[in-house]
């Protein structure tokens, strides 16, 4: 049993799923009848994990009436944006509801590894990595021979890489040692611009992982979560 909380972000507008995913957001799109929120539950129930906070915004109902206080057996809590808070901005937001520590995933994402390896190593920020050839679709990240990150590099056509996976584990302190904005970016302005200030640790996981941004990989996912 792993009592650490989850952060889920579920806000996304999803536009460019647009064409496919109407009236929902992007972590609700219907995969085989079920939302794909649904599936991150489903490997979190197997983790023995005990609670999620959904950090929710756009369209909030939608999930609320769909996951209410509890569902696969773990605890359900809601983080509610008033308006668009970024990615950090959101976490940051999600963070009043956690006393110390938290998993961080994104709500349109699907990893599936081991997040209690997360909590490891002694370090600021764990990040979830996978390896991937042949992509232009994400940036990259580079790690030194200790795994830790020691920059991150914009999108381009790359043979291959590691990415980041979208998940993380990090103490609530964190907050404490930089100075945000209320609407922001985690990726640019936590990872990126404080990357030499805190230490941010590499995690190398090649396991499953979607990501449903894209009409191609939603229905992708169709036929892999059957």
């Amino acid at each position: 049993m792993d009592n650490t909380p989850v952060i889920i972000l579920a806000g996304g507008f999803g536009t460019r799923l647009s064409t496919l995913v109407k009236d929902v957001p992007k972590p609700m799109a219907d995969i085989n009848g079920k939302p794909f929120l649904h599936y991150i539950f489903q490997s979190l129930q197997k983790q023995n994990l005990q609670k999620v906070i959904l950090s929710v915004g756009h369209l909030k109902e939608v999930i609320q009436d769909f996951f209410k206080d509890q569902y696969l057996g773990i605890e359900v809590q809601y983080a509610i944006e008033q308006g668009p808070l970024g990615t950090g901005g959101g976490i940051q937001n999600a963070f009043t509801l956690v006393e110390d520590d938290a998993y961080v995933i994104n709500g349109d994402t699907y990893f599936e590894i081991p997040l209690a390896n997360l909590k490891r190593v002694n370090t600021d920020i764990t990040i979830a990595l996978k390896p991937m050839l042949h992509f232009n679709r994400y940036g990259t990240v580079s790690l030194n021979t200790a795994n830790r990150v020691i920059a991150f590099h914009e999108k381009k056509e790359c043979a291959e890489g590691l990415i980041n996976g979208g998940i993380y584990y990090f103490k609530k302190s964190l907050f404490e040692k930089i100075s945000t904005d209320r609407k922001f970016s985690f990726e640019k302005e936590v990872l990126e611009k404080h990357l030499n200030a805190i230490t941010i640790q590499g995690m190398i996981f090649d396991n499953y992982f979607i990501d449903i941004g894209i009409p191609e990989d939603y229905q992708k996912a169709q036929l892999d979560f059957k």
